[in-house]
């Protein structure tokens, strides 16, 4: 069984967010020695816990730190950007570092006037309501097959080297879509636990193989989850303080504070964050909060019931210690080192 991560560049207590950009280059580093198979940098506008809001930008600093691991988008919100441009930095990408670029393309909203921000001609049509035509232009763009008499047809565009390819999402559109296509597909079990079974099971259900260069014949899932590991469940449960208030805050459309440290998240909570239990794999808690036994077994059986090889994982704190103690007991666990 594989273990990736996926780093959100959070910014320390501090507030140093050079110091952010130094903590995600570690957290790579680190994940190269204790055998992660990936990981991904996010993309988040408008936050101010978070410096990772250009995933083109960080990876090649992380990929050039690294020897092994492949490092990849999780994602490129591909709804605000230009299907060409997205193609050719990952095209770059491929060929600054063969074999080890993971293309994550997702798309998600970030508020009105942020989504009117990024965008070239401001003008304020759905965010997602050309999803469909985007995802195929970046596909025929990838694959260099547009349909004949295409202008863009035309255009060199070299595909010597190429990145893998991963849909990304949490809804029934992006299971469908990476069905119909062919791809892999990575699943925000964190965002959406509750349905997490159900749509990764249409994509299974509604997969059709593909032959193209970036496409599989068989089903390849990845599922994210958030996991807090420590010696004690009392200090796992601590860790996942800070992440709990803060998602409290982000449904009250709060996304400008830093992560509280864990003891002020604790206070502002009432208390330390219930341990829910793993009470059917198919339905995990939005938190997996244990020792690293007790995690291994509940990792285990969500792959096996998810039919997936690889889990990767989040761990929202400010404390990069803590965040990097929670990794390496979890990869000593599972035998990755």
């Amino acid at each position: 069984m594989k273990l990736s991560l996926i780093d959100l560049s959070a910014v320390p207590l501090n507030g140093d967010r050079h110091q952010a950009v130094l903590n995600t280059i570690d957290t790579a580093q680190k994940a190269e020695e204790w055998g992660f198979e990936r990981i991904w940098l996010a993309e988040h506008h408008a936050s101010g816990g978070i410096i990772g809001r250009a995933p083109e930008v960080l990876i090649p600093m992380v990929a050039a730190k690294t020897n092994r691991i492949k490092v990849g988008s999780g994602s490129v919100l591909l709804n605000h950007y230009s299907p060409y441009k997205v193609a050719e930095n990952f095209s770059l990408l491929a060929e600054m570092f063969p074999g080890r670029i993971d293309m994550g393309i997702g798309r998600a909203t970030n508020g009105l006037y942020v989504d009117i921000a990024l965008q070239r001609n401001r003008n304020e049509r759905p965010h997602t309501s050309d999803s469909e035509a985007q995802l195929s232009e970046l596909m025929a763009w990838m694959h260099g097959d547009f349909e004949a008499n295409h202008p863009f047809g035309t255009i060199p565009f070299s595909r010597a080297y190429q990145p893998d390819f991963w849909l990304l999402g949490s809804s029934a559109w992006s299971a469908q879509a990476a069905a119909y296509l062919g791809l892999p597909y990575a699943f925000a079990g964190f965002i959406n636990p509750q349905q997490s079974y159900s749509i990764t099971q249409l994509y299974k259900e509604q997969f059709q193989p593909s032959e193209k260069s970036l496409g599989v014949l068989k089903p390849k899932l990845i599922l994210s989850l958030w996991v807090f590991c420590a010696e004690t469940e009392e200090e796992a449960a601590r860790m996942a303080a800070p992440i709990t208030l803060s998602m409290q805050r982000l449904m009250q459309g709060d996304t400008t504070q830093l992560l509280e440290s864990e003891e002020r998240a604790i206070e502002l909570l009432g208390g330390v964050p219930a341990i829910e239990p793993l009470e059917d794999p198919k339905f995990p808690p939005r938190y997996l909060i244990g020792t690293p036994d007790k995690l291994e077994k509940w990792l285990r059986a969500i792959a096996e019931v998810y039919e997936t090889e690889e889990i990767m994982i989040q761990c929202g704190t400010p404390h990069h210690d803590k965040r990097m103690r929670s990794h390496q007991l979890l990869a000593k666990q599972f035998g990755l080192y």
